[in-house]
């Protein structure tokens, strides 16, 4: 099923702008995440697509070739999942996913067909008779989500799925949840403000600022090409390289670098990877922190600008704390950009 919001917002009667107009066209099996920092209006999104919220006057919102925009929600045909999973504690793993199948009055043995179906899907077979108290938190994830697809919902939403979980589970998870979702050839929009969650699971990532949709793209796309400050800064933590720019060079006070020719903006960024310690760099600067992160250092260093500015560092002997260093920074890692955020 297609998605598509035109001039879709959101006002709460204080005046609150929750929402701005916004348009987002979902392609039918695509997985869509809403990106950004808390109060960005990503969840007001997701409830006004799930019928949860009531847009403004003038806002539509289409699955396919229906307008849905005044449909109650348990009309939209639509399965979700809350960061709080919202399991029924008192019912074993087989009788949650079946909930609500017999709430839509199926029959024993279609719920039965479908429930097995959805169990082997999501791999809780031996799980089935279990009460939800006696799992971990990711069997309990793989529970949401089979009992919002079991009814085979138009479209599933998915709000903040993994932020219950802890680190470790979160990042296995978060493999595991891409695979379920494309098993489950379902248009999917998930809501989450973990750029590496987003970009490993979504094939689009639309990400969000004060109520607006400022870009949208592939991951590779908003990585490799962001229109502005804000998604460079979100989207792969690019630092701000404060100095003198002329056009052609940059001056720190550390050094300076050849400018890309192509740019939309003067403010010139880079990510820690394309800083390099290096004899031949035209910048120097002294270590000031040291941090191992097993398959690479993370470097700060001081002096090249006001701020510090790191480098991911792969070599095996890391510099040490107050050694003066060379950095490099190639012109075509530079991403010249406007300070304010683009609407896209």
């Amino acid at each position: 099923m297609t998605l598509q919001l035109n001039n879709t917002a959101k006002t709460y009667s204080d005046g609150t702008k929750a929402l701005l107009p916004t348009e987002l066209f979902v392609e039918k099996g695509e997985i869509v995440s809403l990106l950004g920092p808390s109060g960005c209006g990503k969840t007001t999104l997701l409830r006004i697509i799930a019928g949860l919220e009531s847009p403004d006057k003038g806002s539509e919102i289409w699955f396919d070739d229906d307008n849905v925009t005044l449909l109650p929600v348990e009309r939209r045909q639509v399965g979700m999942v809350f960061q709080s999973y919202a399991l029924f504690p008192n019912m074993s793993v087989r009788a949650n996913i079946g909930y609500g199948l017999k709430m839509q009055k199926m029959s024993k043995d279609e719920i039965e067909t479908r429930v097995t179906e959805v169990l082997e899907l999501c791999q809780l077979q031996k799980f089935s008779s279990r009460s939800i108290d006696a799992l971990s938190g990711g069997q309990r994830q793989r529970v949401a989500l089979a009992r919002a697809i079991a009814p085979r919902p138009r479209m599933l939403l998915l709000d903040e799925p993994l932020s219950a979980l802890d680190a470790a589970l979160r990042e296995i998870l978060r493999d595991e949840l891409a695979v379920l979702l494309r098993e489950f050839n379902i248009t999917a929009i998930f809501v989450t403000h973990d750029q590496d969650e987003a970009m490993a699971i979504a094939d689009r990532v639309a990400v969000m600022s004060n109520g607006h949709i400022v870009q949208s793209g592939t991951p590779e796309e908003l990585y490799r090409n962001p229109n502005s400050a804000f998604v460079a800064g979100f989207v792969g933590n690019a630092m701000l390289l404060e100095g003198n720019n002329d056009g052609s060079t940059l001056r720190l006070m550390g050094g300076e670098l050849k400018l890309p020719k192509e740019s939309v903006g003067k403010n010139a960024f880079v990510r820690a990877e394309s800083v390099t310690i290096n004899d031949n760099g035209t910048l120097t600067g002294q270590v000031e922190n040291v941090t191992f992160l097993g398959n690479h250092y993370r470097i700060g260093i001081k002096g090249i600008m006001p701020n510090t500015l790191t480098s991911d560092y792969s070599g095996q002997n890391a510099p040490k704390i107050g050694e003066v260093v060379k950095v490099a920074i190639k012109a075509k890692d530079i991403m010249l950009l406007p300070e304010g955020i683009n609407q896209a």
